[in-house]
């Protein structure tokens, strides 16, 4: 797979991820979910920028 193709999967999770985490951080009282899916996003994005410099 061409890694513009994973670049723009990782970048489109990463948008779904901060968007379900600032829902999720007004939505719920309990933010235990809201770190671990900013969380997630997060790692995603760190992914992307890495394969972005790296090659």
């Amino acid at each position: 797979m061409d890694t513009d193709k994973i670049r723009k999967w990782l970048n489109a999770l990463f948008m779904i991820g901060a968007l379900a985490s600032v829902i999720l951080y007004f939505a719920m009282d309990d933010k235990q979910v809201f770190f671990y899916v900013c969380l997630t996003s997060l790692c995603l994005k760190v992914v992307e920028f890495f394969i972005r410099f790296t090659r």
